[in-house]
């Protein structure tokens, strides 16, 4: 399934004024799983981070994560790096219009080919390596982005149900995979193989992160799949189910997982 028309269509709607994108990130910190994650693990770099950090954000997106730290840490200095002009220029022009354009800017480029000019003290990666075959080289450019003792973190599927792949003859949910998800072992070597110091895995979206993703992110994408006139019930199915994955969420964030269908990865150069 393509996943990527869906985006491009949810972008066209709250694009339309910076309240409903704002909105749009309110809805996406509640009910994707990942993001509870990774805001945790960005608060706690941040009690011993430079009070001026340069922070890149690798494969940007919407720019939820953007946002969130330029909100919550206003010293940080934060590039959005994405291979898709578009969405540069609408992040671009979102971040201007709320006040922010001197401490945030989108660049275009192919996370194979950019380092950055100026080192960074934290790299950010979420959900992105799985789209990208060159894996090894994008992980030799972050090294080579980030200042000595820099930070890199990273959320991806991993091989135990990453991608809603359980058998060796499932298809990817997400059809611009180019891999289904990582074993600890293969991230853990080619991180340590590009030049990092310290790799710390751990699973994520363990069993109440799988019920929970199910009922936030892959029904509903089923819906729309089925027919466009799905969208109009989306907030109705929503307000529904958002009370039980935000409690699935927090059972998933405070439990420790032996395994589970997400990594989260911090790696030090």
């Amino acid at each position: 399934m393509k996943y990527d028309p869906i985006k491009q269509k949810l972008g066209s709607i709250f694009n339309a004024h910076p309240l409903l994108r704002k909105l749009f990130y309110v809805l996406l910190d509640i009910l994707l799983l990942r993001t509870w994650h990774i805001k945790r693990h960005l608060k706690k770099w941040a009690q011993q981070a430079p009070k001026n950090s340069h922070v890149i954000d690798a494969g940007a997106g919407f720019g939820q994560y953007v946002y969130f730290m330029s909100k919550k840490f206003t010293s940080w200095n934060i590039i959005g790096v994405d291979v898709k002009e578009e969405q540069v220029t609408e992040c671009n022009n979102f971040f201007a219009k709320i006040g922010k354009k001197d401490t945030v800017r989108y660049v275009k480029n192919d996370l194979t080919k950019f380092v950055s000019s100026k080192p960074a003290d934290m790299i950010l990666c979420v959900d992105v390596m799985e789209h990208i075959l060159e894996d090894r080289t994008v992980f030799e450019n972050f090294n080579a982005s980030l200042k000595k003792g820099g930070f890199l973190l990273i959320s991806t599927p991993s091989d135990q149900g990453g991608s809603d792949v359980h058998e060796d003859d499932d298809e990817s949910f997400v059809g611009e995979h180019v891999r289904d998800g990582y074993a600890v072992s293969e991230i853990t070597e080619k991180l340590y193989t590009a030049g990092f110091s310290q790799v710390d895995v751990a699973y994520s979206y363990g069993s109440p992160g799988k019920i929970s993703w199910k009922l936030s992110m892959k029904y509903p994408i089923l819906l729309v799949n089925f027919s466009a006139l799905m969208y109009i019930l989306l907030p109705l199915y929503y307000i529904c189910v958002m009370p039980l994955c935000v409690i699935l969420n927090f059972i998933d964030l405070h439990s420790v997982h032996s395994s589970g269908t997400g990594l989260i990865v911090k790696a030090y150069k």
